[in-house]
């Protein structure tokens, strides 16, 4: 007994053996029921119709249509290679469970030397994952992946509104995209408004006071008064923490119960000021005048200047009852007609110009 191996016609794959029997429409109908066509014709190897089952021997390998020519399967296989090759050039990206289809030269051409491009230049050489539905995975940030495929499709940086650039920045730096990331770093700088660093004006300051409830602290910590003329308005209870007030004019303000720890009040003029409960710990006073100031509080809270720079400091005719000057630096002050009574002096540097008490602590 005979037996042959049959294949579609233009095929090599699936075929079927079968045992040759009969005549040749036997096999005929043989090969229909085992590959599922409506068998007319049979080929040889080379092309040759075979007419009658004589001619078949033993281990022969047909190929059989259904009345159509000849097609010689390496030459098919040959085109769907070809087609298939033509067609391998798009893939599909999992990106954080987003799917991003592009082309492969999309992401090698334009930045070679990037991740992408060694991770897509030749296939799985960098053994890529992928789902099951053979897309690549890689575990980033799908919103800030986008503009960088869409920049390396197209060389524009375009961002869509809502995204943070320092992201897209982190993207392109991870993935090696370095013409881009020079781009997202100007662009950042460039979305930044510049620092201003100029002095808040008396005018606008005064819209900040009466904007704001009589009982509310108004906070200013860390601003910049520098120069500005804030004399005889009502400063109580404000907070200029580490505030820049040098050379200020504070005559006759009001600084009740205000906090000017390490306030910068250099050059600052605050002849009359109220300053009864006030707390300048560790602030810079030198070279200011403070000249017939009140530190004394009739409700018994008072002063702290501990810490205080007050070199060169005039605090003639000043109520200072009570006032605590502990570790604070009076150097060359000048501290005429003072009134001292009860303040706290350990460790004050008392190397004075001017030292006539009004009444002595």
């Amino acid at each position: 007994m005979r037996r042959v191996t049959l294949f579609v016609n233009g095929s090599s794959k699936n075929g079927k053996v079968v045992a040759v029997y009969g005549t040749l429409s036997d096999l005929l109908s043989v090969a229909s029921n085992k590959l599922g066509i409506r068998a007319s014709n049979l080929y040889n190897g080379k092309g040759g119709l075979i007419d009658d089952i004589a001619l078949i021997r033993d281990d022969d390998v047909l190929y059989v249509s259904e009345g159509d020519s000849f097609v010689d399967p390496q030459t098919e296989e040959k085109a769907a290679e070809d087609s298939s090759s033509c067609h391998t050039d798009w893939l599909t990206l999992n990106i954080g469970g987003r799917l991003f289809t592009t082309t492969r030269s999309t992401l090698v051409s334009k930045e070679p030397d990037s991740m992408l491009a060694h991770m897509f230049r030749e296939k799985d050489v960098w053994g890529n994952k992928q789902d099951e539905r053979g897309a690549y995975l890689i575990d980033r940030s799908p919103e800030y992946f986008e503009p960088i495929l869409n920049y390396l499709r197209h060389g524009q940086l375009i961002v869509n509104e809502g995204i943070n650039l320092l992201g897209v920045l982190e993207e392109a730096r991870f993935f090696g995209i370095e013409q881009l990331a020079e781009q997202l770093e100007v662009a950042i700088k460039n979305s930044h408004p510049p620092e201003d660093h100029s002095p808040i004006s008396r005018k606008e300051f005064v819209r900040f006071l009466l904007a704001t409830p009589t009982k509310s602290e108004l906070r200013c910590q860390g601003l910049n008064f520098s120069g500005a003329d804030l004399s005889r308005l009502d400063l109580r209870y404000i907070n200029f923490k580490m505030a820049n007030l040098s050379r200020c004019n504070l005559t006759y303000a009001n600084l009740c119960c205000s906090n000017l720890e390490r306030a910068d009040l250099s050059g600052a003029n605050l002849d009359g000021a109220n300053l009864q409960g006030v707390k300048m710990l560790c602030s810079n006073a030198e070279g200011a005048s403070l000249k017939g100031c009140n530190f004394e509080d009739p409700s018994g809270l008072k002063a702290n200047l501990e810490g205080a720079n007050l070199k060169g400091v005039d605090m003639e005719g000043s109520q200072m009852t009570g006032i605590n000057l502990r570790v604070a630096t009076l150097k060359n002050a000048k501290l005429k007609n003072c009134n001292l009574r009860g303040a706290t002096l350990a460790g004050t540097d008392l190397e004075v110009r001017s030292l006539l008490l009004y009444e002595t602590f």
